[in-house]
């Protein structure tokens, strides 16, 4: 399994103010946006490319553009939606589906509650989004979810990795490369990633 840690200085003054418990809720879904574009560089960077013929101002030229099936972007619900709405502005024209999953709190196994994806998910790049790879529980019910229903081509990006998680995540899904804003020392005996930055959902959306 391949694992990107994008230590960009923009990347990690960004997601260091995000840690901090008293940034406002509006400040860190900005935030959250903002890392998301520069993240999402990094997962596409191998996106197949093919050459047309067009016509510059100076005349004509043979220029690369992007090829095969749009990408698709799946939103691991809720917190997903973050990371998604800043990968959308710079890619508008992928398809979008969404993995409704919630954590048990006693056993930290996931509870499906929704499931919608494009078609012809065997023809595309699929990214599943979360901002948290935790217990990596959630995260491997995803993308279980996402080969059953037909994808072959998976990345995982998220803005916080526990080990734990990644070591869990490779035992699943091999396959699957991982491209994340850091890995940090572990998780406490809840299920959250220490030092983290508390729960991604409710830092968004000011919840508790």
């Amino acid at each position: 399994m391949k694992l990107t840690v994008v230590d960009h200085p923009l990347v990690q003054h960004k997601l260091s103010i995000m840690r901090d418990k008293n940034t406002p809720s509006n400040q860190f879904r900005q935030l959250l946006r903002e890392i998301s574009h520069l993240l999402a560089y990094e997962v596409t960077r191998d996106l197949d490319v093919e050459t047309r013929d067009i016509e510059t101002p100076m005349g004509p030229a043979e220029v690369p553009f992007l090829a095969g099936k749009k990408l698709a972007l799946v939103s691991i619900l809720r917190a997903g939606n973050g990371l998604l709405d800043g990968i959308l502005e710079l890619i508008p024209s992928a398809r979008v589906g969404f993995v409704g999953l919630y954590r048990d709190e006693e056993t930290l196994k996931p509870v499906q509650y929704y499931f919608k994806v494009p078609d012809q998910l065997d023809q595309r790049l699929v990214i599943a989004v979360d901002p948290m790879l935790a217990t990596g529980n959630s995260s491997i019910a995803a993308i279980d979810m996402l080969k059953e229903a037909g994808a072959q081509n998976i990345a995982f990006l998220c803005l916080l990795a526990a080990p734990e998680g990644i070591a869990n995540m490779q035992a699943a899904h091999p396959d699957v490369p991982i491209v994340t804003a850091s890995v940090d020392k572990k998780l406490n005996e809840i299920g959250y990633i220490v030092p983290g930055l508390g729960d991604a959902g409710d830092r968004m959306f000011g919840t508790a």
